[in-house]
């Protein structure tokens, strides 16, 4: 809030001490002391427009996270210029932490017994390549003979010693590339559970979202990942009643969902955005329009999620216990995803292997 409406806040607020943006998250302590050591010095605005904050937890850091799973951000700021999105306005442009920095943490994060490492940034695929000695496009395919890569830097985390696996969340598709695919075949630490968000897949629509993909290529390379990487988890996410979403680009958006059948999928009717161009775009959708689009689409992805999770009955699947009872699959991300319910306690934060005997909605039990 404060690293894009600062000027706002400080009127509106002014029993605030103090407003701090991206830039300042490493300077906190010295600007704690500030406010402390000034007197009737509130209201002041630390923060930067142009924010080049780059992660790095050099210092130690306080994780909100069960001791087992961790989040860790490889990079800051995004590209790419989504119609519905004002994060590169908030975060600047994408800029990658080396990777020296992330498989130091990874270490770091291993010893202390944690079992998942969740990769997160705005664009996941696109690491490493703003460090390029060659400026990289916003449709590069990931070339680790360029410079520094996700499918390198994967490559570097399979050597890691340890327990543990990791998941890729947040992938761009204009990013994807057979030697990505390959190395991610190849680690068997890296899970086989790909978070992709797609937001549609009507030409018109990813025209109007600029999306810069195609349907054609997202088409193409699903089938791909799914020939490549065997037995992967496909996540994604669609916006419904987008501004110009006719019934015939929904009906396509359905059809999409119904013949590809994601492992997991998610549904955002679309908000305006302040700031985006999306919110300014003429033939905006009624929220009752979009109410009934969302309710369509998750009522076939219940049914498609519901099938999957009965085509898993009868298998062993290696699941992290997150509580005595509850677990989760190599398919499923914390918070978003479904668990597994378990009928015998297992050890909280440990990797047990259980076989799969019946689901109960989106849900499986072991």
């Amino acid at each position: 809030m404060s690293q894009r409406f600062s000027r706002e806040l400080r009127e509106a607020l002014p029993e605030v001490d103090a407003f701090i943006g991206l830039d300042q998250v490493s300077e906190m302590g010295a600007i704690v002391q500030r406010v402390l050591s000034v007197e009737n010095d509130r209201g002041h605005s630390f923060v930067t427009d142009r924010p080049t904050y780059i992660p790095n937890y050099d210092t130690p850091r306080f994780r909100l996270t069960p001791s087992h799973s961790a989040y860790l951000k490889i990079a800051e700021g995004c590209n790419h210029p989504c119609s519905f999105c004002v994060i590169p306005q908030m975060r600047g442009r994408h800029r990658s932490r080396p990777p020296g920095s992330v498989l130091s943490e990874i270490r770091g994060l291993v010893a202390e017994g944690v079992k998942e490492i969740n990769l997160i940034s705005q664009d996941t695929t696109y690491y490493g390549m703003d460090l390029w000695a060659e400026k990289a496009g916003p449709r590069q395919p990931v070339d680790s003979a360029r410079g520094p890569t996700l499918a390198a830097l994967l490559r570097e985390i399979q050597e890691i010693e340890g327990d543990f696996w990791v998941r890729l969340l947040y992938t761009h598709p204009a990013h994807w590339s057979d030697e990505l695919i390959e190395t991610i075949a190849g680690c068997d630490k890296i899970a086989r559970y790909i978070d992709m968000p797609l937001q549609h897949i009507e030409e018109g629509m990813l025209g109007r979202m600029r999306r810069e993909t195609s349907r054609e290529h997202i088409e193409n390379l699903i089938a791909r990942l799914r020939a490549g990487i065997p037995g992967v988890a496909l996540r994604t996410t669609f916006i419904v009643g987008f501004p110009g979403e006719s019934e015939e680009a929904f009906a396509s958006l359905l059809g999409f969902i119904e013949a590809t059948r994601f492992e997991r999928l998610g549904v955002f009717k679309y908000s305006q955005e302040e700031g985006s161009r999306a919110a300014k775009m003429p033939e905006q959708i009624s929220a009752k329009t979009k109410a009934e689009r969302y309710r369509r689409a998750m009522t076939v992805q219940q049914r498609i999620a519901r099938e999957i999770a009965a085509e898993n009955v009868g298998r062993e699947l290696r699941l992290l216990v997150d509580q005595p009872l509850v677990a989760r699959s190599e398919a499923d991300a914390p918070d978003v995803d479904a668990r597994v319910i378990l009928s015998t306690a297992a050890p909280v934060g440990e990797f047990v292997t259980r076989r799969i005997t019946g689901s109960r909605g989106y849900d499986l039990l072991a």
